[in-house]
């Protein structure tokens, strides 16, 4: 670990108010005992090793050791049930486990099917009582690994990994079927740095925030391997749900978020600007309306005229300069959003108060990305054009292929579908369609199974209507566009859960729930609204004809939304098949 020696005291990781802190040189004393440790239990170079760790410093402890080792960390999302960690651990092989506390039993559960699995190790055992038979701790394991011998062995052993050599495995989150596990080798992940570096390499003294799952390939990119290679400190957010009160502390160089952190960020802003003062309300609307029509008039490529310049000017100085301190997004130098489609609103209400959002696009089988936005030469509603050192190419049916040294090595144990992915020349069949403009920038249309097909035989993209529908009002927090082999489309509806009860409190006192609100006249007329909204920017093929709003919350890793927040479609709409039909009963208005 280069990084460890050059960088010595300097703080390599830590939590919210330097709660936790680990120096570089800590970190490599504390992984490098940690892989003897693991080393004395059996693992070797090549064999995996599975963790279950939220965002905390011992998560990056444990991937490096076994990385150290030669062997193959890889990651399991919290919100898995006992069946499917099993199939994961099964799937990859794994000997040992490292797990914490809360997520023991349900590891425990899914051992009793897994003969395989030797050695569970604990990293935050209680302070008394003895661990279940077959359980160690964490720090038991580390002591184990002390002294020349073992260091040297592990030396020995780190000597011996190549850039072929496995890194990791990323298991797809399964929205049509049980997850593929992605192979990523040493070759990849820096191919993909090397890329990135030539976009906007991060300055040497860049703070990144730990928050997405590390099962994520954007989380073990950009929040573990870049700050290692890169020399850069990290931040652990246990909570994801604290992340936006994190920026901050913290105040990021580099972030990265998917699009419902920056769609409930924007909410959150007009929600406290809401609560101005009349005329500071006013003063901050049309500052933000004349920036919004400066972002607008660039992206066109036309000129901005000296008055509105002038406008904006005043209210950069007046309003966004102090809301992108307030908000910690006052260092930011690159901001990047993925994982999913994200509203052209959104990407510009954020360039319009000074943060310069960019979308990016890629898969876990390409380490992450494909093509960028860079600094300077963002054009909104596109994810960028290809990263440097990779080839981006369109299918006749307009499916996206990509061919680069950071494509995949393949799924693992599935030498059929690899094939079916990666064809005889090179090129990764991505199952995403796409068009790509005049200089090269590449747009997303949508996901090559996910189009949606009308009974009159209408190719539509459903992610670009719910777009359009989230973007019409902040009270939407999730819409789903149904209308495959039917005469119109209609949408299932999720109210914000943050948005709404405020919403619903200005308008009436009283706290209600997500259930009762969902049924509240008022906020049905007002979702409505931003359903015509939204229609009258669709083609009126693309319109939604009727909707209904679903009570409660869909959280990441339920019935309907993977870990990282994509709609798992046919669950949706296995589990509503009764009230989509009962949309489809009736004529539309």
């Amino acid at each position: 670990m280069p990084s460890g020696l050059r960088l010595g005291d300097r703080v390599a990781i830590r939590t919210r108010g330097d709660e936790q802190t680990l120096t570089w040189a800590q970190w490599r004393r504390h992984s490098y005992e940690l892989a003897g440790g693991l080393q004395r239990l059996g693992l070797k170079r090549g064999e995996t090793l599975a963790i279950m760790l939220s965002n905390r410093p011992e998560f990056h402890i444990v991937d490096l050791a076994a990385v150290l080792l030669g062997a193959i960390p890889f990651s399991i999302y919290e919100t898995c049930a006992a069946g499917q960690i099993e199939y994961v651990i099964g799937d990859a092989q794994a000997r040992i486990a490292v797990v914490e506390r809360r997520h023991l039993e349900k590891l425990l559960q899914a051992c009793r099917n897994l003969p395989t699995l030797e050695h569970v190790i604990l990293v935050d055992p209680p302070a008394e009582g003895d661990l279940p038979d077959g359980v160690l701790a964490l720090a038991e394991v580390q002591a184990s690994g002390r002294g020349q011998h073992t260091l040297a062995a592990v030396a020995a052993a780190s000597a011996q990994v190549s850039p072929e050599d496995l890194l990791t495995l990323i298991y797809t989150s399964g929205t049509t079927g049980p997850p593929k596990g992605v192979q990523l080798s040493h070759r990849n992940l820096m191919a993909l740095l090397h890329a990135l570096e030539r976009v906007a390499k991060p300055p040497a003294d860049s703070c990144v925030i730990s928050w997405l799952p590390a099962a994520h390939i954007a989380e073990r990119a950009a929040h573990h391997y870049l700050p290692i290679v890169y020399g850069l400190q990290t931040t652990c957010c246990h909570d994801p749900r604290e992340i936006i009160f994190l920026l901050p502390d913290v105040r990021p160089q580099t972030f990265f978020a998917v699009p419902r952190i920056w769609e409930k960020l924007e909410a959150g802003i007009e929600t406290m600007l809401a609560s101005l003062p009349d005329q500071q309300r006013t003063d901050t609307e049309r500052a933000l309306a004349a920036s919004l029509r400066r972002v607008r008039l660039e992206q066109r490529g036309q000129e901005v005229p000296e008055q509105l310049a002038n406008e904006v000017a005043g209210g950069e100085e007046r309003v966004f300069r102090g809301l992108r301190e307030m908000l910690g997004l006052d260092r930011l130098q690159a901001v990047y959003v993925g994982a999913a489609p994200t509203p052209v609103e959104v990407i510009e209400f954020f360039h319009a108060i000074g943060v310069p959002l960019a979308e990016l696009w890629g898969m876990s089988e390409t380490c992450g990305l494909a093509t960028v936005n860079p600094p300077g030469a963002i054009k909104i509603g596109t994810v960028g054009p290809p990263a440097p050192g990779i080839e981006i190419s369109l299918a006749q049916d307009g499916e996206v292929l990509v061919r680069s040294e950071t494509v995949m090595l393949g799924y693992r144990g599935d030498p059929e579908k690899t094939a079916q992915t990666i064809d005889s020349d090179g090129w990764l069949h991505t199952g995403d369609i796409g068009e790509l403009d005049c200089d090269g920038y590449l747009r997303i249309v949508d996901r090559k199974k996910e189009l949606i097909i009308n009974a009159m035989g209408k190719n539509m993209s459903p992610a670009n209507i719910e777009a359009q529908i989230k973007s019409a009002s902040p009270l939407i927090g999730q819409a789903v566009a149904i209308g495959d082999r039917r005469p119109y489309n209609v949408a299932l509806i999720v109210l914000d859960p943050d948005f709404a009860p405020v919403w619903a409190s200005q308008q009436s006192p009283g706290d209600r729930s997500l259930q009762e609100l969902s049924r509240e006249p008022a906020l049905r007329a007002a979702v409505q609204q931003a359903i015509d909204a939204a229609n009258s920017r669709l083609a009126r093929v693309e319109q939604i004809k009727r909707f209904a709003i679903v009570p409660g919350d869909w959280l990441p890793g339920g019935d309907e939304l993977t870990p990282t927040m994509k709609l798992r479609r046919k669950p949706i709409g296995e589990k509503y098949a009764a009230e989509i039909e009962r949309l489809y009963s009736e004529v539309p208005m």
